[in-house]
């Protein structure tokens, strides 16, 4: 089980095939096996790294307070440990974010970044919003990370021929450490780099699912005012887009690095 040490910390990470660096950070409450359906199809033509955040999957899970910048150094060490910096970023959600963070904070560690379903900042502005944000940290408190898993197994995957996808969410949600991850949480609230995009000078590219929680003016919004970003939208599709619309996601970041190794 490949383990490396970064910032006092084990991270659990994996990686499969060779050539230019592509480095993988999941979402709140996943793991790096949620990007089982890209590993494969990327390392065909790239050297791709995935890893577990601290708090979450096989890596060490120490007492908060977590911070963003804390994930992007995180992120930033394990890259120079293993000696792929600058790389291709892609995060989805929590990784997007931490993506961007990582594009701020250490701009000579990213050579191109995809952020998916996620954006520059999560500040709950509106009673609806922080209502929102209660919710989940009273779920996860009073009845557990199962039923949480459940809550959003039947948000993610509505069809009934996504029993499969709901019931692979559900487990592995209920394996999350509920205090690592109400500190990941609590690390999100709040945070912003809305006001450093213009900063972020590496090409960009940003995939939005048409039903993902925001909407897809959202990302409009945010990619307008980077230098270098484009947007793609996938259409009938939500926020785990990786692993329910594996074909069409990978087709459109493959042919988005591909133009930045043209």
């Amino acid at each position: 089980m490949p383990r490396i040490a970064v910032q006092g910390i084990s991270l659990h990470y994996e990686e499969a095939g060779a050539g230019e660096p592509l480095l993988f950070i999941h979402g709140l409450g996943s793991s790096g096996r949620d990007w089982e359906m890209q590993i494969p199809f990327f390392a065909q033509n790239y050297r791709v790294v995935v890893f577990d955040l601290r708090g979450h999957g096989k890596s060490d899970k120490p007492r908060g307070p977590y911070t963003m910048s804390q994930f992007a150094a995180d992120a930033a060490g394990l890259m120079q440990a293993l000696g792929i910096a600058p790389a291709h970023v892609v995060g989805i959600s929590l990784g997007g974010m931490i993506a961007l963070q990582l594009a701020v904070d250490r701009p000579d560690s990213v050579k191109s970044l995809v952020i998916v379903n996620s954006g520059p900042e999560f500040v709950a502005r509106t009673l609806k919003e922080r209502l929102a944000v209660l919710q989940r940290f009273l779920i996860v408190r009073l009845v557990g990370m199962r039923k949480m898993g459940e809550i959003l197994a039947a948000r993610l995957f509505p069809k009934p021929e996504q029993q499969a996808l709901r019931a692979m969410l559900v487990e592995r949600w209920a394996a999350n450490d509920p205090r690592a991850y109400r500190d990941a949480m609590r690390a999100i609230v709040g945070w912003s780099v809305a006001d450093r995009l213009g900063e972020i000078a590496v090409p960009t590219l940003v995939v939005a699912a048409d039903q993902d929680y925001t909407p897809v003016s959202a990302k409009q919004a945010y990619v307008a005012k980077m230098p270098r970003a484009e947007l793609a939208v996938i259409h009938d599709a939500r926020h785990a887009l990786p692993v329910e619309r594996p074909d069409e996601f990978n087709a459109v970041v493959a042919a988005f690095l591909a133009r930045q190794r043209a």
